[in-house]
């Protein structure tokens, strides 16, 4: 059961990060281009399906690596167990407390300033979703 939980928040992590670098390169910079007759309801939609895509996925993670704190598989370290479940953190706090408050002062309106900040603040997550992903990828080169 441990190595399966182990496979699932490998393949969470790996695909969050891969969403996180689409985001960030990819669909935030196109929003500066969806023009404001369309704004609204763009984001609105944007809101409800990435929620539907990535909610899954960091529960996912945030509850194995939780679990992996205690009961880590193999020679996975009590410290990088903790360096896993803080990298979870910070992309969480990020999220709930920078990316969320900016996307909800979109929501009424394209407003310059709320997307460049939204745009450099998810440099945070994405970067801490890259080095999870580095450091789950160590953790199971060290399992084979």
């Amino acid at each position: 059961m441990v190595k399966f939980l182990f496979l699932l928040n490998l393949l969470a992590t790996i695909f969050m990060t891969g969403v996180i670098w689409m985001v960030q390169v990819v669909h935030y910079p196109l929003f500066a281009q969806v023009g404001e007759a369309t704004w609204r309801s763009y984001h609105a939609n944007h809101n409800v399906l990435i929620t539907l895509i990535v909610l899954p996925a960091m529960v996912l993670e945030a509850g194995t690596a939780a679990f992996f704190l205690l009961n880590r598989p193999g020679n996975v370290t009590f410290i990088e167990a903790l360096i896993g479940l803080a990298l979870v953190g910070i992309a969480w706090g990020t999220t709930f407390f920078l990316s969320v408050p900016y996307h909800n002062n979109l929501a009424g309106g394209f407003n310059q300033r709320a997307y460049e900040l939204l745009v450099s603040t998810n440099w945070l997550r994405t970067v801490a979703w890259s080095a999870r992903s580095g450091l789950v990828l160590w953790q199971v080169w060290k399992q084979i």
